[in-house]
């Protein structure tokens, strides 16, 4: 993932850009490289064993760190539905699909989510993760 200069602020619409890669590569560290030292991330629909809620920056590297790592999933594609900005000009609410596999299995998976980031200064400093995560669980039976 290429850096911008220490002057340049990335837009709402870049983060997600940003965010979306860090899926695709399945990396922690680009992933949380995207938010603020205090940002929280939150996941409102929760799966068991999955936390609700990622406080500050490491914990999102931790904890994407160890999903990522345990995971067997392969993301293939983040399909973007659509992306809304929002009166807040630090606000965008992105609908996404991602699709995967888990080659174990050789089966395919569909994940729909919703994101809404706050962005501040170019980093995140919040996330509301609203994910599907049944179609991983079906792709696993």
């Amino acid at each position: 993932m290429s850096h911008l200069g220490a002057s340049a602020v990335r837009t709402p619409h870049e983060v997600l850009t940003c965010y979306y890669q860090a899926m695709l590569d399945k990396s922690p560290d680009d992933l949380a490289d995207l938010y603020a030292t205090d940002a929280v991330h939150e996941f409102p629909f929760t799966s068991p064993g999955f936390p609700s809620r990622f406080e500050g920056r490491e914990a999102v590297r931790a904890g994407y760190r160890a999903a990522w790592g345990a995971g067997p999933a392969q993301v293939q594609e983040v399909r973007r539905i659509a992306a809304y900005e929002t009166a807040d000009p630090e606000v965008i609410i992105a609908e996404h699909v991602v699709v995967g596999t888990l080659p174990a299995k050789a089966a395919t998976f569909t994940v729909p989510g919703l994101l809404i980031l706050q962005v501040r200064k170019g980093l995140i400093a919040r996330v509301r993760d609203y994910m599907d995560g049944s179609g991983v669980a079906a792709a696993r039976a």
